[in-house]
């Protein structure tokens, strides 16, 4: 999964991506405005780790998202044909937002984070109207030499995406059917990707209420409950804090704040769950590692997810959940108590399913 952070100036986007990944880049690496940066951050799973206490593996490898940080986003920036190649290349955009006060740090006018997801926004939709308008001139020259239905199912799916551009609305909130998703998809387009909205926060004493409450009080409602979109608040200064530190000593800090997790934690779970994601195991003494796949999986192509040649080859696959596995103690108990169970290639694999793929290859 690859998801590109984007946002105006001064918002705190690349030391997110910083604190993400934990890239060690100097200040002089971000010197050009346009360079983009690629950092991989690990998916925190706190069953995961459960599971590695169990078993004691000689490795433990956890998911992970590819994160793209591109500079300051604008009209003038998405313009420049390297910088929309970067964002087209993503799976779904991070989009952080300026909810800090410093003044230490400049910013145009007051600070107004509706106003900004809105612009930026309207940055995407125009651009990707641009795109549509020259394509649909490429495809009426083409239509007048020869006409295909291939052609004409393309240029009435563009008309209805033109139209819904023009009624101001991303084409992430578009209705299509399954066959014009997978025609739309080609195209790239900036406002049909999934978006997180990230609130970049003031610290203060009562932080955990102030996260929790973020979306509601800088009325970020409407903006959630639209289709393919979501939001979700950190502080961007005690984040910063807490990646410099122990998890034991990160525990402690996080909870002076009222906080029981860190907002990356809550992050990158938000994107999941934006991008219908979830997460099985494979665990043993050699190896326990967490698989992201999409919701609504079957077995046999979870088992594809590992390596091909298991779904090619799938019989059964050996499944319990993680909880019910670690009150069992081992996967022997778990057999006797009868929670391990044998599952075929259309069970649909659950959120913190263990699976072991029996096959014949």
């Amino acid at each position: 999964m690859k998801t590109g952070i984007i946002g105006l100036p001064q918002v705190g986007k690349s030391s997110l991506f910083r604190i993400l990944t934990k890239a060690q880049l100097s200040e002089h690496a971000f010197a050009n405005p346009r360079e983009a940066h690629v950092g991989v951050a690990k998916v925190p799973d706190d069953r995961l780790d459960r599971l590695a206490a169990l078993y004691n593996p000689k490795k433990l490898v956890h998911a992970s998202v590819e994160y793209v940080d591109v500079g300051a986003i604008g009209q003038e920036a998405l313009r420049e044909t390297a910088y929309i190649g970067h964002l087209r290349q993503v799976d779904a955009l991070t989009h952080v937002v300026r909810a800090f006060e410093d003044s230490a740090i400049p910013h145009v006018g007051e600070i107004e984070p509706l106003r900004d997801i809105k612009n930026v926004e309207f940055d995407l939709m125009i651009t990707d109207l641009g795109q549509i308008e020259k394509r649909l001139e490429r495809l009426e020259k083409d239509l007048k030499k020869m006409r295909s239905p291939e052609l004409e199912h393309e240029f009435e799916l563009l008309k209805r995406a033109k139209a819904q551009l023009e009624s101001e609305c991303p084409l992430r909130e578009m209705e299509m059917t399954a066959e014009e998703k997978k025609r739309i998809r080609g195209f790239m387009f900036l406002s049909e990707k999934p978006i997180l909205n990230v609130l970049n926060i003031n610290e203060s004493s009562d932080l955990g209420k102030e996260l929790e409450h973020a979306v509601r009080n800088y009325k970020l409602n409407e903006v959630v409950s639209r289709p393919n979109a979501a939001a979700t608040a950190i502080c961007g200064k005690v984040e910063a804090e807490l990646s410099q530190m122990s998890d034991a000593d990160a525990a402690e800090f996080l909870s002076s704040y009222g906080l029981k997790e860190s907002g990356l934690v809550r992050l990158i779970r938000t994107t999941y769950a934006l991008l219908g994601l979830i997460s099985f195991f494979t665990v043993g003494e050699d190896e326990c590692r967490a698989w992201t796949i999409p919701a609504n999986t079957r077995a046999v192509e979870a088992a594809g997810a590992i390596h091909s040649d298991l779904e090619k080859h799938f019989i059964r696959a050996e499944t319990i959940h993680w909880d019910q596995l670690l009150e069992a103690g081992s996967e022997a108990n778990a057999r006797a108590k009868a929670t391990l169970r044998l599952e075929g290639k259309d069970y649909i694999v659950k959120d913190g399913d263990v699976m072991h793929v029996r096959h014949s290859g």
